[in-house]
């Protein structure tokens, strides 16, 4: 269950946060300033960086973003990362996160979801939910999702010197992270997953100079042909992530991502 660590909360913005380890997971539990219903969404949110890098303060930082964006309780989850806890440490950290949070609070009211590497981690810790015959939250968030390691994707060329973030693939990372495992692994690419056996509603969002522009297509084509409910949002120019600074297309996402999670857990 829950067990508080470090300061109380404090505000940050147009949100407050509280480090603490959820079954033994370090996390940032995330609230909007205006607070949050007792029987509000929560937003399980797993941060990128190449499954190598991005944790501490950039986890309580994108847990702050967007608790204060989507005006949801944001669960940003510190999970161990390559090289030093390669596959399967990040999902199994996630799920235990999840199974935590579902002891208390209906999962009907939780939505996982992550950005890059984190979309990767998000899609793995809700199959890996399915697989075990636990209940699935009310939706998946695949922000321009690093979710096909073997990186076979059309963009992962045409768009190499458009991408102004990534200029090429990431198989060093994927390697360190997959630690010998077979990359088709579902759990490792949820690209390859049989989403006929259940999946969640899911947004999936990209722009037209990601390089991983495939991904969002191809895994939203799966979604649909599964009978998935599952949108695809594209920004035109857009590279991987989002645009830096504070361009309106990225509020525009975090708008998105804010709809969904309202429609999908009311």
């Amino acid at each position: 269950m829950w067990e508080a660590q470090g300061a109380p909360i404090l505000a940050s913005g147009v949100a407050t946060f509280e480090a603490k380890e959820i079954a033994g997971v370090p996390c940032f539990d995330c609230l909007p300033t205006g607070g949050v219903a007792a029987d509000g969404p929560v937003y399980l949110f797993i941060h990128g960086g190449a499954f190598v890098v991005g944790g501490g303060p950039y986890a309580k930082a994108l847990g702050v973003r967007n608790a204060g964006a989507t005006g949801a309780r944001v669960v940003s989850v510190d999970y161990r990362m390559a090289p030093d806890n390669p596959f399967p440490a990040a999902p199994q950290d996630c799920l235990a996160v999840y199974l935590a949070l579902i002891e208390a609070i209906d999962p009907k009211r939780v939505v996982i979801g992550g950005t890059s590497a984190g979309g990767n981690i998000a899609a793995a810790t809700i199959l890996m939910a399915r697989d075990r015959g636990l209940p699935l939250p009310a939706g998946a968030i695949l922000l321009t999702p690093e979710i096909d390691l073997t990186e076979a994707g059309d963009t992962f060329r045409t768009n190499e010197d458009l991408d102004v973030i990534l200029k090429a693939g990431l198989p060093e990372a994927n390697a360190a992270y997959a630690n010998g495992h077979d990359l088709t692994d579902p759990y490792l690419s949820p690209i390859f997953a049989d989403f006929t056996k259940g999946f969640p509603p899911t947004l999936v969002q990209s722009g037209t100079r990601d390089l991983f522009l495939s991904n969002s297509v191809i895994v939203h084509r799966k979604l649909r042909d599964a009978g998935i409910d599952a949108q695809l949002h594209v920004w035109e120019a857009m590279p991987h992530g989002e645009f830096l600074g504070d361009a309106p297309e990225n509020a525009e996402i975090l708008a998105e991502v804010a709809r969904f999670i309202r429609r999908v857990t009311t």
